[in-house]
């Protein structure tokens, strides 16, 4: 597994599973992420499934597809919640694979 890239089973992404190790200086962590099939505009379209102490499999963040503000070009955010983890998917310039997407972490904003 490749650490800060996700790896899904296709080439579309929107409609894939994918798993990927997220490390980072305060938490490393294994996670699978799923699909989710909702009409509603406002809904995840993946859900983060991570393990638990014990090992148990447990919901921990999402995607969003998001509208970029200067650009208009769809953004796909993945937030892991108990970590107040945020980040972006993207294609890293060496990056010629399809079904594979770089996490771009990023904080939020200051206000």
């Amino acid at each position: 597994m490749t650490t800060n890239c996700i790896k899904f089973e296709g080439s579309e992404v929107e409609s894939a599973r994918g798993t990927v190790s997220i490390s980072t200086l305060t938490f490393d962590i294994d996670i699978t992420v799923e699909p989710v099939a909702s009409d509603n505009p406002m809904a995840p379209t993946h859900r983060v499934l991570g393990r638990s102490p014990r090992g148990r499999l447990v919901e921990c963040g999402g995607f969003w597809k998001k509208q970029n503000r200067d650009t208009g070009a769809d953004d796909v955010t993945l937030t892991i919640r108990d970590f107040g983890f945020n980040g972006n998917l993207g294609k890293a310039a060496y990056q010629k694979d399809d079904t594979l997407q770089s996490v771009i972490p990023w904080g939020p904003k200051e206000v």
